[in-house]
């Protein structure tokens, strides 16, 4: 007989929309219900045969083997707690609470209980951030001295006008998108030892920057320079680029430009670049695409979090790396807001 793992799904949204979905795709997983208490959320359960709750407790009590918070980040904390006091494994969607000052008792509860704690950053799923992680890693080209990241694109009226929480202060796309781009920095290049920045206020006329700009010095020594704007049409950015996600166009272009000692790496087309018989600018390019196989990342992080409820794995981003990556995040608003240069706590 085949192990079923019941996975609970907190937020009907699009977000916990895509995760069902993504959990329908994994041998071995199944949906324990959906937790949502709008009449929408109801109404999405009922159209695909699921169980439905109103209540995270009424669900937990219910029983389920792992929970997918994905829910407004106001929520995260709390419910998360919630999930760990009943013992359940959980993963909350990025970021991992509304500060890093409410994350951290999260983070230390659940290494208190034991009971492993995940956050959303799916990208890191994908196989060609693996493999991008692989080459780096495995010096293909050299030290890691120089990053330069672009988060580029052109939000319509329609996304604010759907939703108005989108407008306000906080959640501009310092907040909401670049923090997938810190983390795959993070992940791939190294920790971050201190943060410069600065921001624009929006055009559109909201109370949050739709501009911002941010240099990042890496313990490592290296230097992250990376823009985000989600008022530029552009290509460069990691939705349109990656292909991960069919709703948005793709382009073949790049976003992340890693720059080592004897090479450098595009992403995520992987291309390496570095010099004839490591001539110097003299001598001609020579260019490599590393191969890679592409994969859904969120039904890749369903099936690693489905081994990590069952205890054979560790979760790939744990909690701890999203309140390593949330610090980032909020260094760079607080350098942008007061000026000068922000560091971040040692580990």
């Amino acid at each position: 007989m085949t192990e079923t793992t019941r996975i609970l799904v907190v937020g009907a949204g699009l977000v916990g929309r895509r995760h069902v979905t993504a959990i329908g795709q994994v041998a071995g997983a199944a949906l324990a219900g959906i937790v949502d208490p709008g009449p929408d959320g109801a109404a999405y359960a009922a159209g695909i045969g699921a169980r439905h709750f109103v209540d995270l407790d009424m669900a937990l009590a219910a029983g389920a083997d792992g929970v997918i918070l994905a829910t407004p980040t106001p929520l995260h904390a709390a419910q998360g707690m919630a999930c760990i006091a009943a013992g359940v494994p959980v993963l909350i969607e990025k970021p991992l609470a509304v500060t890093a000052e409410e994350a951290e008792p999260l983070v230390a509860a659940a290494r208190a209980a034991g009971v492993p704690l995940a956050t959303g950053h799916h990208r890191r799923h994908n196989p060609l951030i693996a493999r991008a992680h692989e080459l780096i890693s495995g010096g293909a080209i050299g030290a890691v001295r120089a990053v330069q990241a672009s988060c580029w694109f052109q939000k319509p009226d329609d996304y604010f006008a759907e939703a108005p929480w989108r407008t306000q202060a906080g959640a501009g796309p310092i907040s909401v998108n670049l923090a997938h781009d810190i983390d795959l920095i993070r992940h791939l290049c190294g920790e971050v030892a201190s943060v410069q920045a600065q921001a624009i206020p929006s055009a559109r006329g909201h109370a949050n920057e739709d501009v911002a700009a941010a240099l990042l010095r890496l313990t490592n020594g290296a230097l992250v320079t990376i823009t985000v704007s989600d008022a530029i049409p552009a290509p460069w950015s990691w939705e349109m680029t990656s292909g991960e996600y069919p709703i948005y166009p793709r382009v073949s272009e790049a976003c992340l430009r890693i720059g080592g000692s004897t090479g450098s790496l595009s992403v995520p087309d992987l291309t390496i670049w570095q010099h004839k018989d490591d001539g110097g600018w003299w001598t001609p390019l020579t260019t490599e695409v590393a191969p890679v196989a592409a994969a859904d990342p969120l039904i890749r992080q369903i099936a690693q979090f489905v081994e990590v409820i069952r205890g054979r794995a560790d979760p790939l981003v744990s909690g701890e790396e999203g309140l390593r990556t949330l610090r980032v995040i909020e260094a760079i608003q607080v350098a942008a807001r007061d000026g000068g240069t922000v560091a971040l706590p040692p580990d």
